[in-house]
């Protein structure tokens, strides 16, 4: 049976908008939507239709293309359109093109019904990792101990004991949600709602899983090793996909999120009878003084002990490598590392009056 035109098919015209070609998308789709025909197979095939017209109509390229070289055009395929995609793909791709708020939002992908099921993605996590000045600069690979809630191995993630099957929902015989008949001033209006029993699952556990209490997960300590690029900027954040917290009772796992701070460095210096380590923090101009409180000399009578004062040179390396190099002229260039003295600033010998007085 030969393909039908895509505009026929939403039964539009090649000179259709944007918005017109999405609004004839939506007719069709509730028209066809297998919720509002079950069971029926034409109804399926108009509704897959449908979408595999939408998907390429809707993408100013591949409308172009078709245009010019119709089916062909598509390589056979239409793009991947929904002849070639199952159920699930055409819910996860369009499902939220009615949206939250339309009276079919939840009916058909939008609010918590058919689509939402499709698309369930845990938590993701955000942890703030420390680097010094050293870290930034070479890059670095870390190994970082994170919390995180990982499918339960008992049942497989789906809350039952042993992972046995779970039982149809019967309160809204297993579609995930009810709908309610309003009466308004333009007539009857059909909203649906998660169902409050299964939670919109549509499935419902008969004997919980003892290690997860029915949740499909566990909270486990994992080690994570993250490799952080040199050149990171404060405040940057990284991305581990699949690293994050899995939902209950199945789904894809959240992300794991990390945002860089650099901490600058820290030196060893020599005080009297011993060593101490201070921390250099990010941004110190060369000049600046610290105070060891203690570590200095004792008063002549012996009553009290002075501190110990450290003055800030900064070294600058003579030899660099090409890398080295490059990777500090890509730095210069960026305005966190523009000059820009403060005028309050005080010489190294106004600094000092201050401390004495």
């Amino acid at each position: 049976m030969a393909k039908r035109d895509f505009y026929e098919v939403l039964e539009i015209a090649k000179s259709a908008s944007e918005d017109e070609i999405k609004k004839a998308y939506r007719k069709m789709a509730i028209k066809y939507h297998p919720d509002k025909n079950p069971g029926d197979k034409a109804a399926e095939e108009k509704f897959k239709e449908a979408a595999e017209a939408y998907e390429v109509l809707s993408d100013a390229n591949k409308k172009a293309r078709y245009d010019r070289h119709g089916h062909a055009g598509m390589g056979g395929a239409a793009g991947g359109g929904g002849q070639h995609m199952n159920m699930e793909d055409i819910f996860s791709q369009f499902g939220n093109i009615f949206g939250d708020d339309s009276p079919f939002g939840g009916m058909f992908g939008g609010g918590g019904g058919r689509g939402q099921q499709r698309q369930r993605k845990g938590t993701d996590l955000r942890i703030k990792l420390k680097l010094n000045l050293e870290e930034v600069a070479n890059g670095v690979e870390k190994k970082i101990k994170v919390k995180r809630h990982v499918t339960c191995k008992s049942c497989s993630g789906n809350g039952a004991k042993n992972g046995t099957e779970l039982s149809t929902c019967q309160t809204c015989g297993g579609a995930g949600q009810v709908r309610r008949v309003q009466q308004t001033m333009l007539g009857q209006m059909v909203t649906t709602a998660p169902c409050p029993t299964c939670n919109g699952e549509g499935k419902q556990v008969k004997t919980r899983c003892e290690a997860c209490f029915g949740e499909g997960r566990v909270l486990e300590e994992e080690i994570i090793p993250i490799k952080i690029p040199s050149g990171v900027a404060e405040g940057m954040q990284l991305s581990m996909s699949g690293k994050g917290n899995v939902p209950p009772r199945g789904g894809i796992a959240g992300d794991l999120l990390i945002a860089d701070a650099a901490l600058g460095t820290t030196i060893e210096v020599p005080t009297i009878g011993g060593k101490a380590r201070i921390t250099i923090e990010a941004g110190t101009q060369s000049g600046k003084i610290l105070r060891l409180k203690g570590k200095g000399i004792k008063e002549l009578n012996g009553y009290g002990v002075g501190d110990e004062l450290i003055h800030i040179n900064l070294w600058t390396p003579k030899a660099l490598s090409k890398e080295e190099t490059d990777m500090l002229e890509k730095m210069r260039i960026s305005p966190n590392f523009a000059p820009n003295p403060n005028k309050n600033d005080k010489n190294f010998f106004e600094k000092m009056k201050d401390f004495f007085n």
